[in-house]
């Protein structure tokens, strides 16, 4: 995912979100909540971890008080400069932002407790040598079959065509390798629901489904997949995530 585009939104927007409103319907369990109590069971006010791919740094900031320390990095300056003024305006003491790439890190080898990663790069190698021996990488990321039914309409879109292919079992198979063992992997399916076409093409402003979306070019496409995916409980937007839960 380009710089510029986590730039464009964070200018934008304020930050890593959009003022749209969705409704959400979960089958089975809430992956955010899942891998949110996960990482929180790992917590420890002695412990130091590193959030890859911070964004906003919202939710960092939000579990702060669970940790001695967080080093929170990305590498859009947007996004971060967002994260440093929220972080001001919550006298949030404990998180130091930087802008760092997650494959190449400035930082010492076993440097930190846990890795967390919401979204953000896969960066395992970078990973197993930031961890300390024993300790943990959880991570929650977008399954291969998230939104494939509105990338099919548009034509394009993040992980065009390649929802046959497990991201689980990438992952699973690209973090073994590495040396971690993984000791938990679960897909999660559910759906979200846009009230209005308003909602639904602002959102998407937002998000890097479509890094070149365009609310009027696109115009006709999202007016398709609307008029096709429109429920009573509003326009159905499948989702899709993995969590997995590694120790080194």
């Amino acid at each position: 995912m380009s710089n510029n585009f986590y730039d464009k939104v964070a200018k934008k927007f304020g930050g890593y979100h959009t003022p749209s409103r969705h409704t959400t319907e979960y089958p089975n369990d809430d992956p955010e909540k899942i891998f949110k109590e996960k990482l929180l069971e790992l917590s420890s006010k002695d412990k130091k971890a590193l959030d890859v791919g911070c964004a906003d740094g919202r939710f960092t900031l939000s579990i702060a008080l669970y940790f001695k320390k967080i080093t929170a990095i990305d590498v859009s300056e947007e996004m971060l400069k967002s994260a440093k003024k929220l972080q001001e305006e919550q006298k949030v003491t404990n998180v130091i932002f930087e802008k760092q790439d997650a494959f190449h890190t400035a930082y010492d080898d076993s440097s930190f407790d846990l890795i967390y990663n919401r979204r953000g790069p896969d960066n395992y190698p970078e990973s197993y040598r930031l961890l300390k021996p024993g300790c943990f990488l959880i991570q929650i990321d977008i399954g291969e079959k998230d939104c494939q039914e509105i990338k099919q309409v548009f034509g394009r879109g993040q992980g065009f065509c390649e929802w046959d292919n497990s991201k689980l079992e990438k992952d699973r198979k690209a973090l073994t390798e590495v040396g971690f063992e993984v000791v938990y992997a679960k897909d999660f399916f559910y759906a979200e629901y846009y009230p209005t076409y308003e909602d639904l093409d602002l959102f998407l402003q937002g998000v890097p489904i479509f890094e070149d979306f365009d609310s009027k070019k696109d115009k006709r496409l999202l007016e398709v997949y609307v008029t096709r995916f429109k429920t009573e409980k509003g326009i159905k937007f499948p989702r899709h995530r993995v969590v997995i839960l590694a120790q080194k």
